[in-house]
């Protein structure tokens, strides 16, 4: 027997003794051992009676209880405090509980559960499924059980019971909890110097208390700590309720402070960066700085946000206003001199597809590095047509030069953790020469003109992203003329970075400001010529034919904003995509331009405005970026109408942002 309460090998050792002691009475008195054996029959078989009676009665005790306890189960589910439906596998309704039918007007018997409750999570696999649900203006949370039952036909079927618990008590203290999160901003006047400069003597007191005033009334409103850093940052810290305040009101402080006239020829921008909600000060303080950091990155006059492992951006219409001040220049080129004279090989690289302007500040950069006496190479795999009339004179007038430049098998060979890697005219990894270096290396200096994206460069050693800038030669220029006190350019040298000036400043039209021409001043003395400059821009015949074409082929949306396409991929479709797009800015009444090609199984598109319309804003909605007035995208379809539809789309949001 196996019963765990009675059980005859509980008595084994009793029984083995009794044994031995019947046979050694036995041995000395047969008569008296043969009594005793049987006597201990009797007891043993009156003793397995009495368990096998107690065993019995234990088992019909169990059963008993199992037969109560179904009972039981029935009646506890069909009184449960809380709403029960029992559903088959595809969702459709076999029974419910009362209080289930109290939450309907009609009667929902064998209907489908996903038509009552969209919410309702049906189709899942798994035997427990638990999650939360709104439903009729109560949070629930939903314990889901299946299993399987016999059918009348004997064959099984699964089904599937909701118990749908009331959730709102926690909801609304969970509720409670995040909006008392604490968030941190970090708010800075960032054209401080040029409106000061700007404003006269006596009007600047009462611009800077109207300043202000602006920032702490507005805060105050939000119930929000506000403490002036200095002169021109505040840090704030306000509830995550505050900032959702902030948000439905679509940051109107940048509008505000924007408007603000008081003696200032300028007008007064902020940038403000804003931490998630954390239980950390510190880290959600240094949350903010960072996105400070990228908000200054991309122009100024907007807000960044943190928002899990991103960041969303609100404002950033204003063109970006040139500062006078060289201090920061001065400051990269001390550090980038350190940062070369501290290291053996030195590479640098600009975006893929380079223009003359990437071409141009690597040549610039290599230049500094030559300067301290190290080794220094341009990371290029192939030419193109943006840069083709360059590489043709490099090689026919600067040779040594042209030793500097290596493809992408060499420069994977003589890379290492030690090496510095120089990155101009781009920040983003993805869209480098040659994306694997950036994680080769432990050094990487960005030197770029382009607003900062979402994408940027892991720990860089040294940033220099100036998006007031006409072009990453004019910065490179600067930074050459802090780190020594000879530039020691070529006649070749100076025609290469004074090229990236006048093919991102068209010609000196867009873009420019008094450091532009500053810059353009120190390559002219350094021997170059615009004549020869002009002679690296010549196109021929195809490429005018196909501008031409793309000009022709022009449609207007909005009144002001030319739509066209080269509907076909050529080597330098790219470069005439962009090039058409400059044209079409030069039709009356266009405020902006978008040019769209095929190249490499993706559809580049080129946009270009004359400054009142963000084309960076319309092209970083599809996976672009660059400046306020030019900006470029790469959209990953091969089908160039349905490429044209996705560009629309973002145009449409774009409007529908600027009129909110």
């Amino acid at each position: 027997m196996n019963d765990k309460y009675f059980n005859l090998d509980d008595f084994k050792l009793v029984i083995l003794f009794s044994l031995v002691a019947i046979g050694v009475s036995f041995y000395f008195k047969p008569i008296v051992g043969g009594i005793l054996f049987l006597v201990f029959l009797y007891i043993l078989f009156v003793a397995y009676a009495k368990i096998k009676d107690k065993n019995d009665a234990s088992k019909k005790y169990i059963e008993a209880i199992s037969q109560d306890f179904d009972s039981i189960t029935k009646k506890a589910i069909f009184n449960m405090p809380f709403p029960l439906v029992i559903t088959d596998e595809k969702g459709t309704i076999l029974w419910y509980n009362s209080l289930y039918r109290n939450l309907f007007e009609e009667e929902v018997m064998g209907e489908d559960i996903k038509n009552l409750m969209p919410e309702i999570f049906v189709d899942s696999e798994s035997e427990f499924v638990n999650f939360e649900m709104k439903f009729k203006d109560t949070d629930y949370m939903i314990f889901t059980n299946s299993s399987e039952v016999k059918s009348q036909e004997n064959d099984r079927k699964s089904i599937k019971v909701f118990f749908m618990v009331d959730n709102s008590a926690t909801a609304e203290l969970e509720k409670i909890i995040k909006d008392t999160n604490p968030m941190v901003l970090k708010v800075e006047i960032d054209n401080y110097d040029e409106v000061m400069d700007a404003t006269l003597q006596n009007e600047r007191p009462i611009l800077l208390a109207e300043i202000d005033s602006i920032i702490r009334n507005y805060f105050d409103e939000l119930d929000g700590l506000i403490a002036k850093v200095d002169d021109e940052t505040y840090v704030v810290v306000v509830s995550h309720f505050g900032f959702t305040q902030i948000l439905d009101r679509k940051f109107d402080l940048l509008d505000d402070l924007r408007e603000l006239k008081r003696g200032n020829s300028i007008p007064v921008t902020l940038s403000i960066g804003v931490s998630s909600p954390v239980r950390n000060l510190k880290e959600a303080y240094n949350e903010a700085e960072t996105a400070l950091d990228i908000s200054l990155g991309r122009g100024g006059d907007q807000a960044v946000v943190k928002v899990d492992d991103s960041y969303e951006f609100f404002g950033g219409r204003s063109k970006a206003v040139e500062k006078r001040n060289k201090v920061k220049a001065r400051v990269i080129g001390i550090a980038l001199r350190q940062l070369i004279d501290a290291t053996d090989d030195i590479f640098i690289m600009g975006h893929a597809n380079p223009d003359m302007d990437a071409i141009g500040a690597a040549i610039g950069v290599l230049r500094a590095v030559t300067n301290r006496n190290k080794n220094g190479f341009i990371v290029l795999s192939e030419s193109n047509p943006s840069i083709e009339n360059l590489l043709t004179r490099l090689k026919e007038e600067a040779p040594e030069l042209a030793k500097h430049i290596i493809n992408h098998d060499t420069a994977l060979a003589k890379i290492n953790r030690h090496s510095l890697l120089i990155m101009v005219d781009n920040h983003r990894p993805s869209m480098t020469e040659l994306p694997e270096l950036t994680e080769m290396t432990d050094q990487i200096v960005v030197i770029d003109h382009h607003r900062r994206s979402k994408e940027f460069v892991e720990a860089p050693v040294l940033t220099y992203i100036e998006p007031y800038s006409s072009s990453t030669c004019e910065l490179v220029t600067e930074i050459l003329a802090y780190m020594s006190d000879s530039l020691n350019l070529s006649h070749f040298e100076a025609d290469a970075i004074m090229s990236g000036i006048v093919v991102d400043t068209k010609n000196f039209t867009f873009q420019t400001g008094v450091r532009t021409f500053e810059a353009a001043s120190i390559l002219k003395r350094a021997g170059a010529d615009m004549f020869r400059v002009q002679s690296l821009f010549k196109n021929d015949l195809d490429t005018l034919v196909s501008k031409a074409e793309v000009v022709h082929g022009t449609r207007i949306i909005h009144k002001n904003i030319a739509i066209s396409r080269l509907d076909r991929d050529s080597e330098n479709s790219i470069l005439i995509a962009a090039q058409a797009a400059d044209e079409l800015l030069g039709i009356n009444g266009i405020e902006a331009s978008f040019v769209l090609t095929h190249k490499n199984g993706k559809v580049h598109i080129s946009g270009r405005s004359r400054g009142d319309f963000s084309v960076q804003l319309v092209l970083e909605k599809v996976g672009g970026g660059g400046h306020l007035n030019m900006a470029g995208a790469q959209i990953d379809t091969d089908n160039i109408d349905e490429a044209e539809s996705i560009l629309v789309d973002a145009v449409e949001k774009y409007l529908d942002e600027v009129e909110k």
